[in-house]
Formats: structure tokens, sequence, C-alpha cells
């Protein structure tokens, strides 16, 4: 999104700090993270950020999550914590309520077993752009790394289904294309050309 688009400052605010939330998520350690954030600020630099606004909202970001030590001197204990917090806060649960006792009798089955409604499992979806190139292998490469650093023994991301979605770029065509205006628009500006062909 270019800082000189005519967005409100917030939604830049929030494409910085989503791009953030992204990177630590991803990054399972404080040095790769370190490649990410440069890349990050790179690509916000590019797009006309201007430096104070990168860096007060960089600042934010971390304060937020009383992580400044990983903004000032890439702390990988903070970093770690931070890393687990967050990865945790993406996963999303669904709880089944367990009422079984005032439902066991209309439950049970002809063997006299409860029958109970299997939980959801819990899932972490993560959405990525496809491009044609090295990002066509993104998912297989990104399933090996995520068995390899997070599915080991006794870990508590073992039952994670992990999910992984592709968003299409925009073509020419739907950004060059001249989209109807909205049915309110057209009816105000019907009005309009009524009501100076009655004045004249």
């Amino acid at each position: 999104l270019p800082y000189t688009s005519d967005h409100p400052r917030h939604i830049h605010s929030n494409t910085i700090h989503t791009a953030l939330l992204r990177g630590v998520r991803l990054c399972s350690d404080v040095e790769t993270f370190d490649q990410e954030r440069l890349n990050i600020e790179i690509a916000l630099l590019l797009n006309g950020y201007p430096p104070k606004f990168i860096s007060h909202h960089f600042k934010q970001f971390f304060k937020t999550y009383n992580a400044s030590p990983i903004y000032q001197d890439l702390h990988a204990e903070t970093y770690q914590q931070l890393h687990l917090q967050l990865l945790n806060d993406s996963l999303t649960t669904d709880q089944v309520p367990q009422q079984l006792e005032p439902q066991q009798q209309g439950n049970k089955t002809n063997n006299g077993h409860i029958k109970t409604k299997p939980k959801k499992q819990t899932e972490l979806i993560i959405h990525y752009r496809y491009e044609i190139g090295p990002l066509q292998k993104f998912s297989r490469e990104f399933r090996k790394l995520w068995e390899k650093h997070f599915c080991y023994e006794n870990s508590s991301l073992n039952n994670i289904r992990l999910i992984l979605g592709t968003r299409t770029n925009k073509t020419l065509e739907h950004l060059l294309v001249n989209k109807k205006p909205r049915r309110t628009l057209l009816k105000n500006t019907e009005n309009n050309i009524s009501t100076t062909t009655m004045e004249t």
C-alpha cells in the first residue's frame, strides 16, 4: 500500500503492524526475523513511507508486546517468548460445549455407548500471494520447515492442522477496468439531470 495513497494514516499503521506480526509468527529465530524486518523496512521505504513513520511504528509494535529488547538488541530469549505467544494467538480453536449429562439418554447408541460430537481440530491458517517462480514451491517448503522446527517430540503444536491459502495478484484488467458506480450514485445523477432539464 503506497504511502502516497489517499487512505487514512491508521491504515498505513496497520500495514506495518500486520507485516511485523506475520514476520514474528513465521520466523523461528531472532536472526531470521531481523532479516525479515529489514526486508519489510526496505519495502516500506520503496513505497514512500517516511523513515520516522516506520521507526515510530516499529518501536510501537514491540512496546505493545513488552518486547523492546528485540528491537534494540535482538534479544533471543525475548523473541522466542514473543514468537510462541503470537503463534498461539493465531490458532483458532472451536470448543464444543460439554453438556453430556443432560443428553446421555438421547445420545446412547444400541450398545449403550454415549455418542459425543467430535471436536474440531485446531487450525493455523496462513495466506500468501501466489506468484509464478520461487513461490510455486512455497507451500511444500514451508510444510517441511514446519515439521522440522515445530513438530518435534512433545511439541504442543503436533496436533495443529496447518492450512496454507493463496491470494492472487490483481491483473491490469482488474486494476484498469471502469467499474459501474453504485446504484445510489446513479440515482442521484439521474435526479440532478431531470431537475436541470425541468429548469431549462
